[in-house]
């Protein structure tokens, strides 16, 4: 392990960190030890166990490397935690009023955060290890760290009853990264939960992924289903998912802390115009290459073009509007069953029963899952039978 080989002050190693890290672009920098154990192992395998990761398997494989801060790197003493305002300054859910846009989460409006903020960490790990010696290693949520308990345990905020961080500065809009050091720096006090008996994240969840304050099924939530599922979505949850086509913002959005962030804001990771409300219309048109395209940079790009248009066809679906209706007949010949499935249950959703019929006796499929899709539209109908 490589020691200390500064002669600056110990007790100021914090405050000209903090400077230096400000000096990057970053809102909040505080520090904690890592030596003990922390709860979040234990709500960490409370989650696991009851199943609620759904399909994210690599969460239950690098459970032991998330059990505790130092799993990863046994011979780091002390934490960097770091946060990056990424406050909307429109906002976010205005969207969803509009049927025929779009609504993608703010996180994702703009570049990819993690390589943005990675250039950042990856300059204060250097300007450290330059600095007062010491090992570095940088993380930005890719790897199996718990960085919002480690942040909340370095007081840049508190885990909220929507499990998200909330910051008395930025509210609950902050991208979280990390620096992991073999150097011993003073620790800054942990934030207690400053919700009191304020439920807004809880009640406005669309499709009720929270069994109890502070717990999360992502089997239930629009983020997950929108970004991790990666076969079609549940029946009994797409009409819930409204317009929202990549990720949901409605917990962060309403809560009260976020008027704090908009006092504060400083827009430092500019979302892309094109993003903020884009017409379904026009998305439902995106082959391969326009998807690569118009997300070229973006965090949405990692879904592919199949699981993405997907999430249009149920937006289109929900939108109550017709006139869209020939966007999602257009891709009953599309390659990926997937999308072709979605488009079904769009056109369940917009056309007369008798168009519906004609349609599905003049479209070959011989794919189970979207002949499924069919057979539940014409049944849905209840006048005609499902062949």
């Amino acid at each position: 392990m490589t020691t200390s080989t500064s002669d600056t002050p110990r007790e100021t190693w914090a405050d000209l960190i903090r400077a230096e890290a400000h000096a990057l672009g970053f809102d909040l920098c505080r520090f904690t030890d890592i030596d003990e154990a922390w709860p979040a192992a234990a709500r960490l395998a409370e989650f696991l166990d009851a199943g609620r990761h759904g399909e994210m398997g690599w969460m239950a494989e690098t459970r032991e490397r998330r059990a505790h801060a130092r799993a990863m790197w046994t011979e780091a003493k002390s934490a960097v935690v770091l946060g990056v305002n990424y406050g909307p300054a429109h906002d976010p859910l205005a969207v969803l009023k509009q049927p025929d846009r779009g609504a993608i989460s703010v996180y994702a409006q703009g570049d990819d955060y993690h390589e943005l903020i990675k250039k950042k960490l990856k300059a204060l790990a250097r300007w450290i290890q330059a600095r007062f010696g010491g090992e570095v290693k940088v993380f930005v949520d890719t790897a199996p760290l718990l960085e919002k308990p480690l942040a909340e345990r370095a007081g840049l905020g508190w885990q909220g009853r929507h499990t998200n961080l909330v910051s008395r500065e930025f509210g609950s809009w902050l991208f979280l990264g990390s620096v992991l050091t073999t150097l011993e720096i003073a620790p800054d006090a942990p934030e207690p939960v400053h919700c009191g008996s304020c439920t807004a994240c809880l009640d406005v969840c669309p499709t009720n992924a929270f069994p109890a304050p502070f717990q999360l099924d992502a089997r239930r939530c629009i983020s997950y289903l929108t970004i991790e599922l990666k076969g079609a979505i549940p029946a009994e949850f797409r009409p819930m998912l409204g317009n929202r086509i990549y990720g949901c913002d409605d917990c962060l959005a309403v809560c009260p802390w976020n008027k704090f962030a908009a006092a504060a804001r400083e827009q430092k990771l500019a979302a892309r115009e094109a993003l903020k409300a884009p017409a379904l219309a026009e998305l439902s048109r995106l082959d391969d290459t326009a998807f690569r395209a118009l997300f070229a940079k973006s965090p949405v790009k990692r879904i592919g073009r199949d699981r993405f248009v997907r999430n249009v066809l149920y937006a289109i679906g929900n939108s109550g509007d017709p006139a869209l209706a020939p966007q999602a007949e257009r891709l009953l010949g599309d390659p990926s069953p997937l999308v072709r499935g979605a488009a079904v249950w769009a056109l369940s959703r917009l056309l007369q029963p008798e168009a519906f019929a004609a349609l599905r006796a003049a479209q070959p499929e011989t794919d189970p899952d979207v002949l499924a899709e069919w057979n539940s539209g014409l049944l849905s109908f209840g006048a005609f039978e499902a062949v």
